[in-house]
């Protein structure tokens, strides 16, 4: 099996973690195994690196595809609280996941909202809102427009890039997002800034 490796995923990993240590275990019960559904693994180099800080969490990654499956088992060896990954589509209704728990604390997305279709993002929402528990944590990461605009220049070229290679691809705005978690019973809870223009959003199942 071969680990498959992406830049991106090797420099956000850090950050991200620092934003997970702050933010998960806060709305849950202390001490309880806990269950983590990340949706687009990717290589699997976050997943892994994540577990390791948070043994107390099972994490579950998934894709859309079983392509990258060997590399996320190859970087999560030897890893006693990560299961199997597993494919999930988020335009199938999550009663269709093969998710052995029906009711998780986390769901992880990141870097995919701006790489889909909208409807990547309705679907989202739409199955967070089934899966997670009450007060459940979603954390969604990538580069966003804010109230319709998007900055700096590098996410504004990031943005036309996306769409040169799909119209339905590009930088989703907050707001609109907001609405869409709000029909599904998801509030905003924070935003984080992070490094290369990216933003870390907190999302909670009310």
């Amino acid at each position: 099996m071969v680990k498959q490796f992406s830049a991106a995923a090797d420099r956000n990993k850090d950050p991200i973690l620092l934003q997970l240590k702050k933010y998960y275990k806060k709305y849950v019960n202390p001490g309880e195994k806990e269950l983590c559904l990340e949706i687009s693994s990717g290589t699997g180099q976050h997943v892994s690196h994540f577990a390791k800080h948070f043994p107390n969490i099972i994490w579950q990654p998934s894709d859309c595809k079983d392509s990258s499956f060997s590399s996320i088992s190859e970087y999560c060896r030897g890893l006693i609280n990560v299961n199997q990954p597993i494919v999930i589509d988020v335009l199938k209704e999550y009663s269709e996941w093969n998710i052995e728990t029906k009711s998780v604390d986390y769901v992880l997305n990141i870097n995919m909202i701006h790489i889909t279709p909208l409807e990547c993002s309705y679907g989202l929402f739409q199955n967070a809102s089934k899966v997670l528990k009450t007060n459940g944590l979603l954390i969604t990461y990538g580069p966003y427009s804010i109230n319709g605009k998007i900055t700096p220049e590098s996410n504004v070229s990031f943005d036309l890039t996306l769409k040169e290679q799909n119209p339905a691809w590009g930088l989703k705005d907050i707001s609109l997002l907001e609405k869409i978690a709000s029909l599904n019973g998801i509030k905003f809870l924070a935003l984080e800034d992070m490094p290369s223009n990216n933003k870390l959003i907190v999302w909670q199942k009310v």
